[in-house]
């Protein structure tokens, strides 16, 4: 599976939900003075939150698919959360719920793969305050799980991407193709009449794709869609150094065919317009949070990783293994409090700040995310990387260029 479901709360603010450089956009993020260019200061993003607006749980490591550009490290492996570990967390996440809009996204692995018997006795310590999200490649939905999913009040994202000829890369563990597996998921879903989200993969960014897709979401019945252009991270080590052209074109040409038919929200569409409104009314400087969301990810031993879940189940001789703690030793809110003191987060926080002073995208983007500055530069404290430039940057030079009619 890949990460950043378009229904995690990441979006309703939204990593990843719900990251450089130079070009025709620099005018836009950073204005322009006497026809020269100058880099605003933004002011968010500075620090880690308190609290933050969801919890990423992993339900257990195994998934029932090898797609060929997955980042997991463990997925052939069957090690499953414990009751214990969901009980230390609902501690936290409940209280968080009572006073504000707070979500749990369920995520593996693939987690219907934990067996519904379980899944219940993990979502059992949440209270009916928490918002319950679950990303899953829809493989093993069937009536039961649709039962399943409306007593628990999920809402559930899928993993698809697109046609079956284009969805090559979402294999068995056999090598076999799942599409048929998915679109049984699917039925099942409307049968039901369950809503969903979906996530896309795009891994070649050519001519025509955008619109195909595009099309596909909504004859799929999709209500919401976040599109993620190849990462090179965790296990995936496949280039992703894509034309510029190409991926800029791609962004046009999908703005372009949400703009014939908008009946689906597409995740990276809506914000990029908002971030080019409040640029437009003076208020760029409020798109951004304040402070990072730690997003939590609390892998099946109850180990956290913050601010970046694709670092869950790595470690490396310099930095560990990421973790800033286990909720079974010690209280989440605990944990986060003391994120700086995490030996590769003062070094991230570093980099965020590099961002910030080198930039003219900061106040679109806040910074590189942590795992592509990891996965691409093998540190921290680096800048732009491969997915700042195809997810940010050319994001949003794709959306002007549609703007400009180019």
């Amino acid at each position: 599976m890949n990460r950043r479901s378009p229904e995690w709360p990441a979006t309703h603010s939204l990593k990843r939900h719900p990251d450089r450089g130079k070009g025709g956009a620099a005018c836009v993020v950073s204005g322009e003075a006497g026809g020269q260019k100058e880099m605003r200061t933004f002011t968010g993003m500075r620090g880690i939150a308190a609290v933050p607006s969801y919890v990423v749980m992993q339900p257990t490591t195994l998934c029932n698919l090898d797609c060929r550009y997955c980042y997991l490290p463990h997925r052939t492996a069957n090690r499953r959360m414990t009751v214990p570990v969901a009980e230390a967390v609902a501690g936290a996440v409940n209280e968080w719920a009572a006073a504000r809009r707070f979500s749990v996204v369920w995520h593996g692995g693939e987690p219907l793969a934990t067996g519904r018997e379980h899944f219940s006795a993990l979502l059992a310590p949440f209270s009916e305050g928490v918002e319950q999200h679950v990303q899953t490649n829809a493989t093993l939905i069937d009536d039961d799980w649709c039962e399943f999913f409306a007593r628990h009040q999920m809402r559930v994202s899928l993993s698809v991407d697109g046609p079956d000829e284009l969805n090559q890369e979402r294999t068995t563990r056999a090598g076999q193709p799942s599409y048929d597996r998915i679109m049984r998921g699917v039925a099942a879903l409307r049968r039901h009449g369950i809503g969903f989200a979906a996530l896309c993969v795009v891994s070649k960014p050519t001519p025509g794709l955008a619109s195909r897709l595009y099309e596909y979401f909504l004859d799929l019945g999709c209500d919401v869609l976040g599109i993620n252009i190849e990462e090179q991270e965790g296990v995936n080590t496949r280039g992703n150094a894509y034309p510029e052209e190409a991926v800029v074109g791609f962004w046009a040409e999908l703005v372009a065919a949400w703009r014939r038919d908008p009946s689906i929200h597409v995740r990276e569409v809506e914000w990029t317009l908002r971030y080019a409104g409040a640029v437009l009314d003076g208020t760029a400087d409020d798109v951004l949070p304040r402070q990072l969301d730690p997003i939590p990810t609390v892998a099946y031993d109850g180990s956290v990783v913050l601010l970046s879940p694709e670092l869950a189940g790595f470690s490396d001789v310099r930095y560990g293994d990421f973790s800033s703690g286990n909720v079974l030793r010690t209280p989440l809110p605990e944990i986060i409090a003391n994120a700086a003191g995490t030996s590769w987060i003062g070094e991230f926080l570093a980099g965020v700040e590099a961002c910030r002073a080198q930039c003219p995208y900061f106040g679109f983007c806040g910074g590189a995310h942590a795992a592509n500055r990891y996965f691409e530069h093998g540190r921290f404290d680096g800048t732009e990387t491969n997915h700042c430039r195809n997810s940010k940057m050319r994001l949003l030079e794709g959306v002007l260029q549609h703007a400009r009619g180019d």
